[in-house]
């Protein structure tokens, strides 16, 4: 899921309900898609220790109905904060406009944050090793010197061709594209261009006054 693209008869992706609700109206998504798997690989392994304990403890007594108890809460809060991370996962999109990059995440109460490209002044992607092996990468935004919320973002499946797509935007800015306009994706009305500008004219009469003056012989 890397781009705006659907059949006609399928149901609209995640990316698509979010960007629906979000994005401007006339703004299309160019690039939308939720973070790589191995995003959860960590998480997983933290909780694979405690699960094999809790089923453990579990197993270790079915008669002794306190560690049965004991055992069952451990194996039920690993399962159910690996399902949590999965959820934010799942529901956690990254999308780029020709305007704004947004992230969009929380399972019950959705959190939308965005950067408007006009503002980017760097775009840092880097793939360690194992980001090359499964096909993964971050990015780092760099904002006129300031620390934004977007700054970083990490676990993004295909980077290079991701990193291509913004690229194209951010280069398309220079020409007028994502720089024109206010943060919000508005195009400027059409008297402002010349706003905070005023030509002077000549005084009448200064020239005169200087050749007239009790300087001249």
């Amino acid at each position: 899921m890397t781009g705006p693209a659907r059949s006609a008869d399928s149901r609209p992706p995640r990316w698509a309900k979010d960007a629906a609700k979000y994005l401007l109206p006339g703004e299309e998504a160019v690039v939308a898609t939720r973070r790589h798997w191995a995003v959860l690989l960590e998480p997983a392994v933290k909780r694979l220790p405690v699960l094999g304990v809790g089923l453990w403890v579990l197993t270790l007594d079915p008669e002794n109905r306190v560690s049965s108890t004991v055992g069952a809460l451990v194996v039920l809060w690993a399962l159910g904060s690996f399902a949590l991370r999965a959820g934010e996962w799942w529901m956690r999109h990254f999308i780029v406009t020709r305007r704004r990059v947004l992230l969009t995440s929380g399972i019950v109460a959705r959190t939308v944050t965005l950067l408007p490209l006009r503002r980017i002044t760097d775009l840092t992607w880097k793939e360690t090793l194992l980001g090359q092996l499964l096909g993964y990468g971050t990015f780092r935004f760099e904002s006129a010197g300031q620390q934004q919320a977007l700054s970083q973002i990490t676990y993004l499946p295909r980077a290079d061709r991701l990193y291509h797509q913004v690229s194209a935007l951010l280069f398309s800015s220079d020409r007028g594209g994502a720089a024109s306009g206010d943060d919000e994706g508005n195009a400027e009305p059409p008297g402002d261009h010349g706003r905070g500008r005023h030509d002077t004219q000549p005084i009448p009469g200064a020239g005169t006054a200087r050749e007239d003056g009790p300087g001249r012989a």
